[in-house]
């Protein structure tokens, strides 16, 4: 095979508990993660004398720092297979939105490579070489909607019976994740904004990470308050790290309604997707 066309999806954390500071720096955490439908980066993958990576999207590094680079040389070395590959990556799930992007690029790149190159290296195996590259990696490999806990590195997929819409909104900022986690411990709530967890079928959503970042972006707790008195919301709520806030609909069918109001109302210039499961 010597050529080969994946897509990345993009994710949201249906739930989000931070349990406590590792020795290591990092956070002990438990969160349940959906992959979105609908929402994708593309890599397309074709034979070439040697490496290289492209990207359509401005401000994109295509050097080492990629993760998508650092994946492909990973999987060489671990390996001993050679990869030879010229990388088309067309980014579409928004950078610093709290969707994964940069993480299932190189979860997909993994995959893809394996594939390519007949490898056939066990899933467990590529999961454990992308937790080398960080936290949200490994949760990617298995395709699926999982729990993952410890840093994020222990991923158990779970076969979730998800139904509902889930309409994104994301304003133009990002917000940088380790800059979340280090806010988490010293930050408070904004009266009058709800934390609390609400059930959705079978599903507490939570987000520990809401209290650290709307306490400086203000807007995203009006926009997750505001979408939460709409009469098409079941739920609302920031997905990881943010800046996306989600409102989980009753119909599909109420989701331009909304849309509509919810940019007239607060910020025009808001990107939205409709995920429908």
């Amino acid at each position: 095979m010597s050529t080969l066309t994946v897509y990345p999806p993009a994710k949201i954390n249906l739930s989000l508990k931070i349990t406590g500071k590792r020795d290591d720096g990092f956070h002990e955490l438990e969160t349940l993660v959906l992959p979105l439908p609908g929402l994708t980066d593309e890599l397309h993958f074709e034979a070439a004398t040697k490496f290289t990576l492209h990207c359509d999207t401005p401000g994109v590094p295509t050097n080492q720092s990629n993760l998508v680079s650092r994946a492909l040389r990973l999987f060489e070395e671990n390996t001993g297979k050679e990869a030879p590959y010229r990388v088309t990556l067309k980014k579409r799930i928004p950078h610093g939105a709290g969707l994964g992007g940069g993480s299932s690029d190189a979860a997909s790149t993994f995959l893809a490579l394996n594939q390519l190159t007949g490898a056939s290296v066990p899933l467990s195996r590529l999961a454990q070489w992308a937790g080398e590259l960080g936290s949200d990696i490994p949760l990617f490999i298995y395709e699926s909607a999982s729990w993952c806990r410890g840093k994020g590195e222990i991923v158990e997929p779970v076969d979730l019976k998800w139904t509902f819409p889930i309409l994104l909104f994301k304003p133009s900022f990002s917000i940088p994740t380790p800059w979340a986690y280090s806010r988490w411990s010293n930050s408070l709530e904004i009266p009058g904004i709800s934390y609390g967890s609400i059930k959705v079928g079978e599903i507490d959503l939570y987000n520990d990470l809401e209290r650290p970042v709307f306490e400086k972006h203000r807007f995203l707790a009006e926009l997750k308050q505001f979408l939460l008195e709409q009469p098409e919301t079941q739920n609302s709520m920031m997905s990881g790290s943010g800046s996306t806030v989600f409102a989980v609909l009753n119909d599909q069918k109420e989701a331009a309604p909304l849309i509509e109001r919810t940019l007239r109302e607060l910020d025009p210039t808001l990107w939205t997707h409709l995920a429908i499961f």
